[in-house]
């Protein structure tokens, strides 16, 4: 480590190198990279200011939003389908009665709807505060 990094404010990350020898090589490294950002050196701390998002890029990053909260319940969709059938072979194995297999089954469901609907609550919430400006 070289640096404590910080975030100041809502948009502005602070790097406080442990060494002030290491502020220009820093401050030249940000400069030299792809960010698209200016660091403003002070002679002990370094500033990066990130712009607010425009609209465009707002509705770009609420259809990442989107597409990871897909993924999300594909995923809890594929244990919920991996659990199923291990509950149907248990049952032929003889391990479970019917209404066992069936009683394992609704409360497997139940946990996969739960976990679907907080998942796409958390989706809005997300996407609300990216579209607010």
């Amino acid at each position: 480590q070289i640096a404590a990094v910080a975030v100041a404010e809502a948009r502005i990350l602070t790097i406080t190198p442990w060494d002030r020898q290491m502020l220009k090589p820093i401050s030249k490294a940000l400069q030299t990279s792809d960010i698209g950002i200016n660091p403003i050196d002070d002679g002990q701390v370094i500033r990066l200011v990130f712009p607010a998002p425009t609209e465009e890029r707002r509705k770009q990053l609420t259809k990442e939003v989107q597409k990871q909260g897909e993924e999300a319940k594909v995923a809890v969709r594929n244990v919920r389908r991996d659990a199923m059938d291990k509950f149907k072979a248990m049952k032929k194995a003889g391990e479970l009665t019917e209404d066992d297999q069936k009683k394992l089954e609704e409360e497997t469901q139940k946990l996969t709807d739960k976990y679907v609907k907080q998942i796409d609550e958390t989706c809005a919430a997300k996407n609300k505060e990216i579209m607010e400006v």
